[in-house]
């Protein structure tokens, strides 16, 4: 099963900082090291970018940030974990080539509205190098792939799984906007453990009971899963798509309503329902299409004429017998579409998007569109079959697993996480959590290497 990802780049690179592995010995004595990971180092200068990215975010909104030392140490252990994600993907085969590398940022610039040469000019400002940002973009792609890599092996949706949500979302047509905080417990807490989590779960509800603090800015605050800086946000999902502890309670709650604590597999857990919506909407009878396409990519389609000049000759090409799969292979600009030879499946004529559906409705089965211009540049579309489908069985189908498989995907690769942060030497050097290091027996020492495993 696939589970896609979005690449959200330019909102994630606040908590990316790029790999400094190379430069440690030459830069670590006038920066200073905030964490040895492994065998390689987290720079204190990383850790007050990443800081000074996460307060900008908040900007508006700095009453909703944990204390300083608190913040710190969250932002820390983000970039512990994505550095030893990093590290996996590497020891795993996992690769960015140059082009993936940069049709990336050219979608960062792009989202940014700016050029590449703006972005890079920009990055100077603010006295980050170019190479550097370039790194950290790698970094997030590694991270990602090795995410779906994981979910490749690790996560299954049944046939049987789908039906029985489809079933019931039929029935209730609800779907749940939910948030949680997490009071995380290690693996094989001792009772003093458990009775120390218990206690700081039940101070968080008692400030969210007592209206003292709202939920948002408690999990941002007090919650050690993933998504405390966004407040705990687990975005939509359907009411079988709820933690499993909570199915006894949610049917009961009402928009605002906050339930827990509840022990969970990795801690006490509060589940919080935002708001609710109708899920059925889209159900009926729809007409599908089977498609292949091929991306000619364009910043600006409408005044790029060696573009639309490229996709005309393709389409001649394909006119002349070329054959259509293997042109999408060769010459599409699209990453994925090539991978797959531009098939995108099944898809109703609005799930192609208005310009691409309507030229796709208009072609017979076996047919090649004209180029058609998006806003992403030009596409030529093949239209290899067609069918009548309920959008439940088919277009649904597919959400709706998806849907199952995110959620699996997170309880698994946070267990997976945990347990690569446990087996990894870890050595923290600042805040509280900070080991009391030797004094430098020389003025420009290398990053150390780990003695020995150690438990972090």
């Amino acid at each position: 099963m696939k589970i896609l990802f979005p690449v959200v780049l330019a909102l994630q690179l606040a908590l990316v900082a790029p790999s400094f592995a190379q430069q440690a010995a030459s830069t670590t004595s006038i920066d200073g090291i905030a964490a040895v990971v492994n065998e390689d180092v987290i720079l204190k200068s990383e850790l007050a970018r990443a800081m000074a990215n996460v307060q900008q975010q908040y900007a508006s909104r700095t009453n909703e940030l944990p204390p300083h030392d608190i913040l710190e140490k969250q932002i820390l252990e983000r970039l512990i974990l994505q550095r030893l994600q990093v590290a996996r993907a590497q020891q795993s085969g996992i690769t960015v080539d140059d082009q993936e590398l940069g049709q990336a940022i050219e979608s960062i610039a792009q989202n940014n509205k700016v050029s590449v040469d703006q972005l890079r000019q920009q990055l100077a400002q603010q006295g980050q190098s170019f190479d550097s940002f370039r790194n950290a973009v790698r970094d997030e792609l590694l991270t990602q792939r090795l995410k779906q890599a994981y979910a490749q092996g690790a996560v299954h949706v049944s046939e049987s799984e789908v039906n029985a949500a489809l079933a019931a979302q039929s029935n209730t047509g609800t779907q749940l906007h939910l948030a949680n905080l997490v009071v995380a417990l290690p693996t094989g807490a001792t009772p003093e453990q458990i009775a120390t989590g218990q206690k700081k779960i039940d101070g968080v509800k008692g400030l969210i009971d007592r209206k003292e603090m709202d939920f948002t800015a408690a999990a941002i605050r007090y919650s050690d899963a993933s998504n405390a800086l966004d407040g705990g946000d687990l975005g939509w999902r359907s009411a079988q798509e709820i933690p499993a502890a909570f199915a006894q309670v949610i049917g009961s709650m009402k928009p605002g309503d906050v339930a827990g604590p509840i022990r969970g597999a990795t801690g006490f857990q509060l589940l919080k329902l935002v708001e609710t919506r109708d899920g059925s909407a889209g159900l009926g009878t729809v007409t599908q299409y089977h498609t292949r396409q091929i991306l000619v990519k364009s910043k600006d389609p409408a005044n790029d004429p060696k573009g639309k000049a490229r996709a005309e000759t393709l389409r001649a090409r394909l006119a002349g017998g070329a054959n259509f799969a293997k042109i999408a292979e060769s010459d599409s600009d699209d990453a994925v579409g090539r991978s797959n030879s531009g098939d995108t499946g099944w898809r109703s004529q609005d799930g192609l998007g208005a310009e691409v559906g309507a030229a796709v409705a208009a072609l017979r089965d076996g047919e090649v569109s004209q180029p058609v211009q998006t806003k992403d540049g030009w596409v030529i579309a093949q239209r290899v079959a067609s069918r009548q489908g309920v959008a439940a069985s088919d277009d649904q189908r597919g959400a709706m697993r998806e849907t199952i498989g995110r959620r699996k995907l997170e309880d698994a690769y946070d267990r997976f996480l945990r347990e690569m942060r446990g087996e990894a030497y870890v050595d923290v050097r600042v805040g509280a959590d900070a080991t009391p290091q030797q004094p430098a027996q020389d003025a420009t020492p290398a990053a150390p290497a780990p003695p020995a495993k150690k438990k972090g």
